[in-house]
Protein backbone atom coordinates (compact mmCIF):
# COMPACT_ATOMS: atom_id res chain seq x y z
CA UNK A 1 0.00 0.00 0.00
CA UNK A 2 1.60 3.61 -1.33
CA UNK A 3 1.00 5.66 2.26
CA UNK A 4 2.73 8.35 3.20
CA UNK A 5 5.73 8.77 6.29
CA UNK A 6 4.36 8.47 9.83
CA UNK A 7 4.18 12.47 10.94
CA UNK A 8 3.03 13.32 14.37
CA UNK A 9 -0.02 14.62 14.64
CA UNK A 10 -0.01 17.17 17.83
CA UNK A 11 -3.71 17.84 19.15
CA UNK A 12 -4.72 19.51 22.84
CA UNK A 13 -6.11 17.57 24.65
CA UNK A 14 -3.89 14.29 23.13
CA UNK A 15 -6.32 10.96 22.63
CA UNK A 16 -5.95 8.58 24.70
CA UNK A 17 -6.60 5.03 23.22
CA UNK A 18 -9.97 4.81 24.97
CA UNK A 19 -11.32 7.90 23.63
CA UNK A 20 -9.68 7.84 20.48
CA UNK A 21 -11.72 4.08 19.38
CA UNK A 22 -14.62 5.92 20.75
CA UNK A 23 -14.45 8.68 19.10
CA UNK A 24 -13.80 6.97 15.59
CA UNK A 25 -15.86 3.81 16.07
CA UNK A 26 -18.44 5.36 18.54
CA UNK A 27 -21.30 5.80 16.31
CA UNK A 28 -20.39 9.44 14.78
CA UNK A 29 -19.23 8.24 12.03
CA UNK A 30 -19.07 5.26 9.66
CA UNK A 31 -15.85 5.25 7.64
CA UNK A 32 -13.11 4.13 10.13
CA UNK A 33 -11.87 0.15 10.77
CA UNK A 34 -9.14 -0.82 12.78
CA UNK A 35 -6.74 -2.84 11.23
CA UNK A 36 -4.86 -5.75 13.21
CA UNK A 37 -2.09 -3.99 13.43
CA UNK A 38 -3.55 -0.90 16.10
CA UNK A 39 -4.01 1.36 12.90
CA UNK A 40 -7.23 3.24 12.27
CA UNK A 41 -8.05 3.98 8.59
CA UNK A 42 -10.62 6.48 8.16
CA UNK A 43 -12.13 8.65 5.26
CA UNK A 44 -14.50 11.48 4.63
CA UNK A 45 -14.80 13.31 1.28
CA UNK A 46 -11.72 12.60 -0.79
CA UNK A 47 -9.28 11.99 1.80
CA UNK A 48 -7.85 8.61 3.27
CA UNK A 49 -5.92 8.75 6.57
CA UNK A 50 -4.20 6.19 9.03
CA UNK A 51 -3.93 7.19 12.47
CA UNK A 52 -2.02 5.63 15.35
CA UNK A 53 0.17 5.71 18.76
CA UNK A 54 3.73 5.49 17.88
CA UNK A 55 5.68 2.87 20.26
CA UNK A 56 6.71 6.10 22.31
CA UNK A 57 2.65 6.45 22.87
CA UNK A 58 2.14 9.22 20.50
CA UNK A 59 -0.05 10.34 18.24
CA UNK A 60 1.00 10.16 14.43
CA UNK A 61 -0.76 10.29 11.59
CA UNK A 62 0.01 9.29 7.42
CA UNK A 63 -2.41 8.99 4.46
CA UNK A 64 -2.66 7.65 1.11
CA UNK A 65 -0.23 8.87 -1.16
CA UNK A 66 -2.09 9.17 -4.62
CA UNK A 67 -4.30 11.58 -2.80
CA UNK A 68 -1.73 13.61 -0.45
CA UNK A 69 -2.24 17.56 -0.94
CA UNK A 70 -0.65 20.75 1.31
CA UNK A 71 -4.29 20.43 2.93
CA UNK A 72 -4.38 17.00 3.97
CA UNK A 73 -3.30 17.55 7.17
CA UNK A 74 -5.52 20.97 7.85
CA UNK A 75 -8.54 18.89 6.77
CA UNK A 76 -7.70 16.43 9.23
CA UNK A 77 -7.09 18.57 12.10
CA UNK A 78 -10.52 20.09 10.88
CA UNK A 79 -12.08 16.58 11.22
CA UNK A 80 -10.94 16.26 14.23
CA UNK A 81 -12.14 19.26 16.25
CA UNK A 82 -8.50 21.07 16.44
CA UNK A 83 -10.35 24.19 16.49
CA UNK A 84 -12.22 23.01 19.42
CA UNK A 85 -11.48 24.11 23.46
CA UNK A 86 -12.72 20.45 24.37
CA UNK A 87 -11.14 21.06 27.40
CA UNK A 88 -13.26 24.01 28.38
CA UNK A 89 -16.49 22.65 27.24
CA UNK A 90 -15.80 20.06 29.34
CA UNK A 91 -15.14 22.02 32.36
CA UNK A 92 -18.52 24.02 31.53
CA UNK A 93 -21.12 20.56 31.80
CA UNK A 94 -22.14 19.97 35.39
CA UNK A 95 -19.98 17.39 36.17
CA UNK A 96 -19.57 18.83 39.71
CA UNK A 97 -23.37 18.18 40.77
CA UNK A 98 -23.30 15.41 38.11
CA UNK A 99 -21.80 11.82 39.67
CA UNK A 100 -23.07 9.96 36.44
CA UNK A 101 -21.99 12.61 33.87
CA UNK A 102 -18.11 12.72 35.46
CA UNK A 103 -18.17 9.34 35.72
CA UNK A 104 -18.33 9.52 31.88
CA UNK A 105 -15.91 11.95 31.57
CA UNK A 106 -13.73 10.06 33.33
CA UNK A 107 -13.94 6.53 31.29
CA UNK A 108 -13.26 8.62 28.27
CA UNK A 109 -11.47 11.98 28.96
CA UNK A 110 -10.54 13.07 25.53
CA UNK A 111 -13.54 12.07 23.63
CA UNK A 112 -14.43 14.27 21.56
CA UNK A 113 -17.10 15.53 18.42
CA UNK A 114 -15.97 14.89 15.11
CA UNK A 115 -16.72 17.44 12.12
CA UNK A 116 -17.80 15.52 9.40
CA UNK A 117 -18.68 17.09 5.64
CA UNK A 118 -22.64 17.66 6.80
CA UNK A 119 -23.36 15.53 3.36
CA UNK A 120 -22.11 12.30 4.70
CA UNK A 121 -23.48 12.83 7.82
CA UNK A 122 -26.89 13.05 6.52
CA UNK A 123 -26.48 9.87 4.01
CA UNK A 124 -24.77 7.68 6.93
CA UNK A 125 -27.63 8.18 9.97
CA UNK A 126 -30.29 8.26 7.07
CA UNK A 127 -28.60 4.44 7.22
CA UNK A 128 -28.54 4.03 10.85
CA UNK A 129 -33.13 3.17 11.46
CA UNK A 130 -32.57 0.56 13.44
CA UNK A 131 -29.21 -0.37 12.86
CA UNK A 132 -26.58 -1.48 14.90
CA UNK A 133 -22.89 0.68 14.41
CA UNK A 134 -21.66 -2.68 12.35
CA UNK A 135 -24.26 -2.44 9.70
CA UNK A 136 -24.73 0.75 9.12
CA UNK A 137 -21.19 1.14 8.20
CA UNK A 138 -21.71 -1.87 5.92
CA UNK A 139 -24.31 0.26 3.65
CA UNK A 140 -22.30 2.68 3.83
CA UNK A 141 -19.42 0.72 2.51
CA UNK A 142 -21.26 -0.88 -0.09
CA UNK A 143 -22.87 2.82 -1.15
CA UNK A 144 -19.25 4.17 -1.47
CA UNK A 145 -18.08 0.93 -3.91
CA UNK A 146 -21.56 0.63 -5.98
CA UNK A 147 -22.28 4.23 -6.67
CA UNK A 148 -19.40 6.47 -5.11
CA UNK A 149 -15.95 6.43 -7.49
CA UNK A 150 -12.78 4.99 -6.39
CA UNK A 151 -10.57 7.51 -5.42
CA UNK A 152 -7.68 5.34 -4.44
CA UNK A 153 -6.60 1.75 -5.36
CA UNK A 154 -9.01 0.23 -3.14
CA UNK A 155 -10.82 3.37 -1.77
CA UNK A 156 -14.17 4.75 -2.78
CA UNK A 157 -15.78 8.33 -1.98
CA UNK A 158 -19.40 8.01 -0.43
CA UNK A 159 -21.57 9.26 -3.32
CA UNK A 160 -22.92 12.47 -3.33
CA UNK A 161 -26.40 12.97 -3.38
CA UNK A 162 -26.56 14.14 -6.42
CA UNK A 163 -24.96 10.41 -7.63
CA UNK A 164 -27.59 8.69 -5.49
CA UNK A 165 -30.73 10.85 -6.97
CA UNK A 166 -29.56 9.47 -10.82
CA UNK A 167 -28.71 5.95 -9.77
CA UNK A 168 -31.02 3.44 -10.79
CA UNK A 169 -32.93 2.26 -7.83
CA UNK A 170 -31.87 -1.16 -7.97
CA UNK A 171 -27.84 -0.08 -6.90
CA UNK A 172 -29.28 0.73 -3.76
CA UNK A 173 -31.17 -2.15 -2.55
CA UNK A 174 -27.66 -4.12 -2.94
CA UNK A 175 -26.61 -1.77 -0.54
CA UNK A 176 -28.48 -3.42 2.28
CA UNK A 177 -30.60 -0.23 2.57
CA UNK A 178 -34.19 -1.85 3.37
CA UNK A 179 -36.81 0.49 3.93
CA UNK A 180 -34.45 3.50 3.69
CA UNK A 181 -33.31 3.25 0.02
CA UNK A 182 -37.13 5.32 -0.54
CA UNK A 183 -35.90 7.88 2.41
CA UNK A 184 -32.17 8.06 0.90
CA UNK A 185 -33.24 8.93 -2.82
CA UNK A 186 -36.07 11.10 -1.85
CA UNK A 187 -33.88 12.89 0.41
CA UNK A 188 -31.46 12.80 -2.68
CA UNK A 189 -33.44 13.51 -5.43
CA UNK A 190 -35.03 16.82 -3.43
CA UNK A 191 -31.42 18.22 -2.48
CA UNK A 192 -30.23 17.32 -6.45
CA UNK A 193 -32.98 19.81 -7.31
CA UNK A 194 -32.01 22.47 -4.46
CA UNK A 195 -27.95 22.78 -4.93
CA UNK A 196 -26.99 24.72 -1.79
CA UNK A 197 -29.79 24.05 0.01
CA UNK A 198 -27.59 21.51 2.67
CA UNK A 199 -25.13 24.39 2.89
CA UNK A 200 -27.82 26.97 4.25
CA UNK A 201 -29.29 25.03 6.58
CA UNK A 202 -25.75 24.36 8.01
CA UNK A 203 -24.98 28.34 8.23
CA UNK A 204 -28.96 28.86 9.77
CA UNK A 205 -29.01 28.90 13.81
CA UNK A 206 -29.86 24.83 15.83
CA UNK A 207 -33.65 25.49 15.94
CA UNK A 208 -34.43 26.68 12.36
CA UNK A 209 -31.67 23.79 10.65
CA UNK A 210 -33.46 20.90 12.82
CA UNK A 211 -36.90 22.05 11.55
CA UNK A 212 -35.29 22.52 8.14
CA UNK A 213 -33.55 19.11 8.12
CA UNK A 214 -36.90 17.42 9.10
CA UNK A 215 -38.86 18.01 6.02
CA UNK A 216 -36.54 15.63 4.35
CA UNK A 217 -37.54 12.05 3.42
CA UNK A 218 -36.91 10.01 6.75
CA UNK A 219 -35.47 12.64 8.69
CA UNK A 220 -36.76 12.57 12.09
CA UNK A 221 -35.74 14.61 15.27
CA UNK A 222 -33.12 12.11 16.12
CA UNK A 223 -31.46 12.35 12.80
CA UNK A 224 -31.58 15.43 12.32
CA UNK A 225 -29.80 16.09 15.67
CA UNK A 226 -27.35 13.50 14.76
CA UNK A 227 -26.81 14.75 11.38
CA UNK A 228 -26.24 18.66 13.44
CA UNK A 229 -23.88 17.35 15.83
CA UNK A 230 -21.91 15.19 13.79
CA UNK A 231 -22.37 17.08 10.47
CA UNK A 232 -22.64 20.93 11.84
CA UNK A 233 -20.69 21.35 15.11
CA UNK A 234 -23.73 22.55 16.52
CA UNK A 235 -22.70 21.07 20.31
CA UNK A 236 -26.47 22.05 21.57
CA UNK A 237 -27.95 19.17 19.62
CA UNK A 238 -29.02 16.36 22.00
CA UNK A 239 -29.79 13.10 19.96
CA UNK A 240 -32.32 10.87 21.94
CA UNK A 241 -31.49 7.26 20.71
CA UNK A 242 -31.87 3.85 22.14
CA UNK A 243 -29.12 4.16 24.36
CA UNK A 244 -29.79 7.88 25.73
CA UNK A 245 -33.10 6.92 26.49
CA UNK A 246 -31.75 3.72 29.13
CA UNK A 247 -29.41 6.02 30.46
CA UNK A 248 -31.44 8.76 31.54
CA UNK A 249 -33.86 6.45 32.82
CA UNK A 250 -31.89 4.40 34.47
CA UNK A 251 -29.34 7.27 35.83
CA UNK A 252 -31.63 9.77 36.12
CA UNK A 253 -34.67 8.70 37.22
CA UNK A 254 -36.86 10.01 34.09
CA UNK A 255 -39.16 7.15 33.22
CA UNK A 256 -41.47 7.48 30.71
CA UNK A 257 -40.86 11.14 29.25
CA UNK A 258 -41.31 11.75 25.88
CA UNK A 259 -37.80 11.62 23.13
CA UNK A 260 -38.42 15.44 22.69
CA UNK A 261 -38.53 16.36 26.80
CA UNK A 262 -35.51 13.70 27.01
CA UNK A 263 -33.75 15.69 24.29
CA UNK A 264 -35.07 19.18 26.49
CA UNK A 265 -34.13 18.33 29.50
CA UNK A 266 -30.47 17.21 27.85
CA UNK A 267 -30.28 20.63 26.43
CA UNK A 268 -31.46 22.34 29.74
CA UNK A 269 -29.63 20.42 32.11
CA UNK A 270 -26.00 19.90 29.92
CA UNK A 271 -26.20 23.52 28.25
CA UNK A 272 -24.56 24.73 25.64
CA UNK A 273 -22.27 21.47 24.93
CA UNK A 274 -24.85 19.39 25.55
CA UNK A 275 -24.20 17.21 22.46
CA UNK A 276 -20.59 16.25 23.61
CA UNK A 277 -22.35 15.03 27.04
CA UNK A 278 -24.79 13.03 25.20
CA UNK A 279 -21.74 11.24 23.40
CA UNK A 280 -19.76 10.56 26.79
CA UNK A 281 -23.26 9.36 28.43
CA UNK A 282 -23.57 7.03 25.00
CA UNK A 283 -20.40 5.73 25.12
CA UNK A 284 -20.39 4.96 29.03
CA UNK A 285 -24.02 3.01 28.41
CA UNK A 286 -22.57 1.08 25.87
CA UNK A 287 -19.42 0.23 26.98
CA UNK A 288 -21.70 -1.18 30.20
CA UNK A 289 -23.97 -3.17 28.22
CA UNK A 290 -21.18 -4.97 25.97
CA UNK A 291 -19.12 -5.56 29.70
CA UNK A 292 -22.09 -7.63 30.87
Amino acid sequence: MNWTYWKPLKLTPGFDRTSLAETLDGGQSFRWVQDPADIWIGQWSDNVVRIRFSDEGHLEWSTHAELETPDTKDHLLTYLGADTDWESLKDELPWRSDPHLRKSIEAFPSLRILRQPMEEALLGFLCSATKRIVQIKQMCRLLAETVGREIAPGYWQLPTFAEIADTDPTNLKICLLGFRAKYIQGTARFLAERPGWLAETEALPYPEAKERLMHLPGVGEKVADCVLLFGAGKLEAFPVDTWIIQTLKKRYGLDGWTNRQLAQFGRVHYGPAAGLAQQLLFSWERREKSAM
